[in-house]
């Protein structure tokens, strides 16, 4: 009997039985199987989006894994992305970011699975903003929400002048994603359009957005992306 088998017992073995009249002689040939274990996988990744990736996933056992990649962070029976060591992704988009889970199985015990998060950098779009109407001496408030990797961060302006938090009657807050304009008392001044300049490291994009006086039925779904021409200057403070 061998005990502790390990790759090293592999190979040929020979029973002999020494009889009276000849010696009796079988072969058999040791074949020992080895559970998949995942010996190097690459580490997570922060990337732009556009950019390509490689990720990484070698395995070890016998009889060889099989080595799939799968990514989670898409619908049940839509994931799968790979059978092979290496994934590459060409010209990433912000919706291949998530967790990618590679598998290694040879069906000796149960699969070895290991995970790698990819996180895509993209620039801020602008998802919704609305015109907002309100009437002289009411709380009005202006709303910005923007998508971004790494989160935008978020400047309000009127014409060319950028906005202060607690200067002129109005408060900035920026929780994750949205941002809100807030006048306490609404004055005939306040009237008029504001523009919302959502930024991170990748680029800016913004919305204009109507402070309107209630009672003349602005089209309250009505707002518009513009370009920083006139406000680049401002920017840069």
């Amino acid at each position: 009997m061998i005990q502790n088998v390990d790759v090293y017992d592999e190979g040929p073995y020979t029973c002999s039985v020494q009889t009276d009249n000849h010696p009796k002689t079988s072969r058999v040939h040791l074949i020992v199987q080895v559970p998949p274990q995942i010996m190097n996988i690459s580490s997570d990744i922060t990337v732009n989006e556009g950019s390509s990736v490689t990720l990484l996933c070698l395995a070890i056992g016998r009889p060889e894994p099989t080595v799939t990649w799968r990514h989670l962070s898409v619908k049940e029976g839509q994931g799968f992305v790979s059978e092979d060591e290496y994934l590459e992704i060409s010209d990433i988009k912000r919706d291949q970011s998530g967790e990618y889970e590679c598998s290694a199985l040879n069906d000796v015990a149960a699969p070895d699975v290991r995970k790698v998060k990819i996180t895509v950098n993209y620039p801020p779009y602008i998802s919704k903003a609305k015109n907002t109407g309100v009437s002289v001496g009411q709380k009005g408030i202006l709303s910005c929400e923007a998508s971004a990797v790494p989160m935008a961060e978020f400047q309000w302006f009127k014409e060319d002048t950028r906005l202060a938090s607690g200067l002129d009657g109005v408060r900035i807050e920026n929780k994750g994603r949205m941002s809100t304009l807030t006048f306490f008392n609404v004055s005939e001044k306040d009237y008029g359009n504001y523009t919302c300049v959502a930024t991170n490291k990748l680029g800016n994009t913004n919305a204009s957005i109507t402070l309107y006086v209630k009672d003349r039925g602005y089209a309250s779904s009505s707002w518009s992306l513009c370009s920083l021409k006139g406000l680049e200057q401002s920017l840069m403070v």
